[in-house]
């Protein structure tokens, strides 16, 4: 079967759309079909990846204060596409690139849009909720109507599809390298960079845009700082946000990785801290979250995001959105026992395979999905 594969927001810098995108095709390769991607870039271009995918960069424009997104032309895809027939198409936009349901269908090609944020959510950062929620339903049901699948990876994710009675929503979870991250990766002279023995190591790893909400794990930090709380915030990640986010933790403990390129640090840094935040509300995933309850972490997460789903109170704690809670969350986190939280994160995290996520998508672009999975169950 030869899948092609559509993603805006991809980018060297990407975060968890650019992780599951890559880690399923590299699936679906090594199951024996073929697999394009085809992706903005900086100049036109052809190449193999290493796991056998074959991706196609097209020319396309930054997206202003996106924080170096690009996003190409869909004018310029659907060229790509009629030369490429696929058997089956997987849309990661659903924003620029959703009217390639429709396309496909024209054409008798079994579609995919795979949903990785809530829309009602993200209009609601500038709209009014009732506003946010009548548009996101109206572009909800054109998108169910256009793709024969629309993929969730959470049920917090499906919420919006199923309030509109969608019938085609499948669910398909993300899941995490075991391997790259494990607790095995702590680094001791990775915290020593940033801590002595008698702070506690806390990260805040994630693209730093607004809806992550990375000023709530500065503004938690300031609350435990001036409690006289000895602990110490590394963020790892870069974006539109970082200029504010510096100046809001100016005399802080809060040390600003920038992005940072090579897993390898990224899996030694959360294995190493103590405790992970995910403070974005919206968080339709969150693979940062996961990574860390691999690395044996616990999270702190927003009660109201799907992380609420990962996590549980041996692993972590959920949070209300805004520092006192955050603060509290992560008090609450570091009376429990280390070993016994780490231990509970690790075991969290192993009902997430990414050869599970594979064999669910697979089922799906075949036609033979068998219907909904609960999320941390597997397929």
């Amino acid at each position: 079967m030869r899948i092609v594969q559509l993603a805006n927001f991809y980018g060297a810098r990407s975060g968890g759309i650019r992780t599951a995108v890559d880690r399923w095709g590299a699936g679906y390769v090594a199951a024996g079909h073929e697999v394009i991607l085809v992706v903005p870039g900086h100049h036109d271009g052809a190449e193999t990846l290493p796991t056998g995918v074959h991706r196609i960069s097209v020319r396309a424009p930054r997206l202003p204060l996106s924080g170096g997104y690009r996003v190409a032309s869909p004018g310029r895809v659907a060229d790509i596409l009629r030369h490429l027939r696929p058997d089956a198409l997987e849309v990661s936009d659903r924003l620029t690139l959703r009217g390639f349901g429709q396309w496909a269908r024209a054409r008798d090609i079994h579609s995919t849009m795979v949903s990785h944020e809530r829309l009602d959510r993200l209009l609601g950062i500038a709209l009014p909720r009732s506003a946010a929620r009548t548009m996101a339903d109206e572009a909800n049901r054109r998108t169910a109507r256009s793709f024969d699948t629309v993929v969730c990876t959470t049920d917090f994710a499906a919420a919006e599809f199923s309030r509109i009675g969608a019938t085609n929503v499948r669910h398909a979870p993300l899941g995490v390298d075991l391997e790259m991250f494990d607790p095995q990766h702590a680094d001791p002279t990775v915290g020593a960079r940033f801590a002595d023995e008698t702070t506690t190591l806390i990260t805040h790893c994630g693209r730093l845009s607004p809806e992550k909400r990375a000023d709530r794990s500065i503004a938690a930090i300031a609350e435990l700082h001036s409690a006289r709380r000895r602990v110490h915030l590394v963020v790892a990640g870069d974006g539109p946000r970082r200029g504010a986010l510096e100046r809001a933790a100016r005399g802080l403990p809060v040390t600003f990785l920038g992005h940072v390129a090579d897993r390898r640090q990224v899996a030694a840094l959360l294995a190493t801290t103590e405790i992970s935040l995910a403070p974005g509300p919206h968080e339709t995933f969150c693979l940062s979250a996961l990574e860390s309850l691999a690395s044996g972490t616990p999270v702190v997460a927003s009660r109201s995001s799907a992380v609420a789903g990962l996590v549980d109170p041996t692993c972590g704690a959920l949070a209300h959105n805004n520092a006192a809670g955050f603060a509290e969350a992560i008090q609450q986190v570091l009376e429990m026992p280390r070993p016994e939280r780490e231990s509970a994160a690790r075991r969290r995290a192993s009902c997430f395979r990414w050869p599970d996520s594979v064999a669910r998508m697979l089922a799906i672009h075949h036609g033979a999905d068998g219907g909904a999975v609960s999320v941390g169950q597997r397929p």
